[in-house]
């Protein structure tokens, strides 16, 4: 599948990602080529290979969320030094578009 310098501009935008003209041209000659050999790949006879969800017996690993608390002193000092902050409550930029 071949890419055009127009679809790369749209895979751009929707990263939020700034190309230049020399950028989209090698990244629509890479992009195509990974799509080509994902096609190659779908073309593979898989039929009667029994999917393996987790191949090395790892299981989940993240760490459960834990709350600390901390004395009032520590939570004022945060509360003063935090450049912009709602009540007992710290205002962060937010990273969603309305």
């Amino acid at each position: 599948m071949a890419l055009t310098q127009k679809d790369i501009d749209h895979i751009a935008q929707l990263g939020r990602l700034e190309c230049s003209a020399e950028e989209r041209e090698r990244f629509t000659k890479q992009l195509s080529s990974i799509l080509e050999y994902v096609a190659q790949l779908q073309e593979a006879d898989t039929a009667g290979v029994e999917y393996r969800y987790q191949v090395d017996g790892l299981e989940n690993i993240r760490n459960a969320d834990e709350v600390i608390q901390c004395n009032a002193d520590v939570r004022e000092n945060v509360l003063r030094a935090f450049p912009d902050n709602v009540g007992d409550m710290l205002k962060v930029k937010g990273i969603f578009e309305e």
